[in-house]
């Protein structure tokens, strides 16, 4: 992929490159706030989820706090009206959710179906502790949980050469809504020597593209921003959803937890990671899982090998504060980084909220207007003439 670096929001060159228009707001989703909750005040009626359900075996967490079991993605092929002339799909895509979702959100099947319909086959996952799937495997899913993920990449890279038997595998890209989208950055970054403690034996780069929507890269600030008085119903409603879901566990919670979780409830996502997801991640304290788990240093480190990778940051996110989006691409722009060109794009966008971005021209079939977007990132990467 070719660079095309400006320290702009709704970089047009780029946006050029890649043949989508810059965003605008749709009417009457005015502002960050009605941007992120768009999908829950007005949601979309969907068809029905068809997936083939396809169950990955996980190890046990290295703290000790879950033993091994399995996650449970669904496995959507292209839309039967895409003429692909008899070839196999464009490519498989991994779709990761956020925090406190699954694969039966509405954004990533949105995301999911647009993807279809434009020729990719999707692979849905839902993390563990996230239903459905919960029966599955013990414990709850990190910003940093490679030792999930490297199972499941390592599943769809032979999901990639079953569905083109008769050709060269697809390729596998990657894309994360929030979280899901810091997990995949993670992952990808992950170690050679982490690689091979877990038993990835494949390919140099896990992935060969990646696409990453309002995703946190410094959650040490991500959880400051969310802890904002103006964000205190957000916290709340995802606070609610993440004790629910660790309550939920049919392997059980530990004495300690339990009480953490009832009768000493978090009132923060911070406290929650601190009574929850960095012991059982084997973090020393929430500071240091904040500090393991945040993909920017790495990411200002051009010796870590990356996949072609787009992060997409609104400015009026109200959750993820676009400043670490701001750093990384400055650091592009300023030949910081010079070893990154063609790696890694920031586009920044003056609108779109969390995870919103709708804009005019949205459909069910035609997605929100970052569901475009990663389309044309993924079609670019496959076949840079196909959008020149």
């Amino acid at each position: 992929m070719k660079a095309a670096h400006a320290n702009h929001p709704n970089n047009p060159q780029l946006l050029r490159q890649l043949g989508v228009v810059p965003y605008q707001q749709r009417f009457p989703w005015i502002g960050g706030d009605l941007q992120t909750l768009r999908d829950t005040l007005r949601p979309v009626a969907l068809p029905s989820d068809c997936g083939e359900p396809i169950a990955i075996a996980v190890p046990a967490l290295a703290s000790g706090a879950a033993a091994a079991g399995e996650v449970l993605a669904f496995l959507d092929r292209p839309d039967p009206s895409v003429d692909l002339q008899g070839a196999p799909p464009r490519g498989l895509v991994l779709l990761l959710h956020g925090l406190g979702g699954s694969s039966r959100r509405e954004g990533l099947r949105r995301l999911g179906i647009t993807l279809q319909n434009s020729g990719f086959a999707v692979l849905r996952l839902n993390l563990r502790g996230a239903d459905p799937g919960r029966h599955l495997a013990g414990g709850t899913y990190a910003a940093r949980c490679n030792s999930d993920l490297l199972p499941v990449i390592q599943c769809a890279r032979q999901l990639c050469a079953a569905l083109a038997p008769s050709a060269r595998p697809l390729p596998l890209l990657g894309a994360g809504v929030s979280l899901g989208g810091t997990m995949l950055l993670n992952a990808c970054m992950a170690s050679l020597e982490e690689r091979a403690t877990h038993g990835w034996d494949g390919h140099a780069l896990l992935l060969d593209g990646l696409f990453c929507a309002s995703s946190p890269l410094d959650l040490s600030a991500c959880s400051a921003s969310i802890e904002r008085p103006r964000n205190r119903v957000y916290q709340r409603w995802l606070l609610k959803r993440l004790v629910r879901q660790t309550l939920a566990d049919p392997f059980g919670v530990s004495a300690q937890e339990q009480q953490r979780l009832t009768i000493e409830p978090p009132q923060s996502i911070r406290a929650f990671d601190e009574a929850v997801t960095a012991p059982r991640w084997g973090f020393a304290s929430v500071d240091d899982y904040y500090a393991g788990a945040s993909p920017l240093p790495r990411l200002l480190s051009a010796s870590v090998p990356l996949p072609p990778t787009l992060i997409l940051q609104a400015l009026d996110d109200p959750w993820v504060p676009a400043s670490a989006a701001i750093q990384l691409q400055t650091a592009l722009a300023t030949d910081g980084l010079p070893s990154r060109r063609g790696q890694l794009e920031v586009l920044l966008t003056p609108k779109g909220g969390h995870n919103g971005f709708h804009a005019p021209g949205d459909s069910v079939r035609k997605g929100c207007w970052s569901d475009r977007l990663a389309c044309a990132w993924f079609k670019h990467g496959i076949n840079p003439a196909e959008l020149e």
